[in-house]
């Protein structure tokens, strides 16, 4: 019996092409809310940049945020768990982002500033996410703050170079463009582990939602992966069902397959 589900944002309960929350989605988080069923986001948004959740936050459905890929998981002003990324990693991801003068932006707790931000970032955060723009710091003042997340524009190929410096990180890459860098063991799955000490419900209790490559760890991970119909086919197969796409009602489908609403 599933009693807790945790749901990814961007291409999952929000649509790319809209930018909204689907009323199918809507309704069907409703209806398992109201049956008991613990909901929980799990992004790689930190926080301050949560900015599309309004639907669900107003109707109070949403029980805990699992942010920055794992580093911050929190319920109401309760914090369960936060991991910041080890100071000497950071300086190497900062010196080594400003030599090849990538973009990039450090999180802090409740704070968040860009370095060398470009064209490529603006766009993806402020225009196509919505997301108010960041402070402008060098590398020096921005990473004087405890960083739990690195935000950095590079793409795969790039980001091989620096994996072997910095071991002590995971990276998780949602977007082409970019990926997000967290402490060792800050993940996804991670933060459904915590909000499982937390609330005392069982792994096989649990069912995660998500279209990104971070997210695969947590369809592997909870009792019931489920990947949407828009995510990679590296995606789908991590999950144990794969429905259809957020823009034609996946989230409502797949609940109603598993006998959840």
């Amino acid at each position: 019996m599933t009693k807790a589900i945790f749901f990814d944002i961007d291409g999952t309960l929000v649509s790319f092409q809209t930018h909204t929350i689907p009323a199918s989605t809507i309704e069907a988080l409703t209806l398992a809310h109201q049956q008991g069923i613990q909901i929980f986001i799990a992004t790689g948004r930190p926080t301050l940049i949560i900015n599309n959740l309004g639907e669900l936050q107003s109707r109070g459905l949403i029980d805990g945020y699992i942010t920055m890929n794992g580093g911050y998981c929190y319920v109401g002003d309760e914090l369960v768990y936060k991991s910041c990324i080890p100071e000497y990693d950071v300086q190497t991801i900062a010196r080594f982002c400003q030599e090849r003068n990538y973009p990039c932006i450090f999180v802090g707790e409740h704070d968040a500033s860009v370095c060398q931000p470009d064209d490529m970032l603006r766009y993806i955060f402020y225009q196509h996410l919505g997301v108010k723009e960041f402070p402008v710091e060098d590398f020096d003042k921005a990473i004087q703050r405890d960083v739990y997340q690195i935000t950095s524009f590079f793409n795969s190929e790039q980001e091989k170079e620096l994996l072997p410096h910095v071991g002590n990180c995971e990276f998780g890459r949602w977007h082409p463009a970019f990926v997000d860098i967290t402490a060792k063991n800050n993940t996804k799955q991670k933060g459904i582990d915590k909000f499982i000490e937390r609330f005392g419900f069982k792994l096989e209790e649990t069912m995660a939602f998500g279209d990104g490559g971070n997210d695969m760890g947590m369809l592997r991970h909870a009792g019931i992966g489920v990947a949407m119909g828009n995510a990679t086919d590296e995606v789908k197969a991590a999950a144990d069902y794969v429905t259809t796409s957020v823009d034609e009602d996946g989230i409502y489908h797949a609940l109603k397959h598993f006998g959840v609403i």
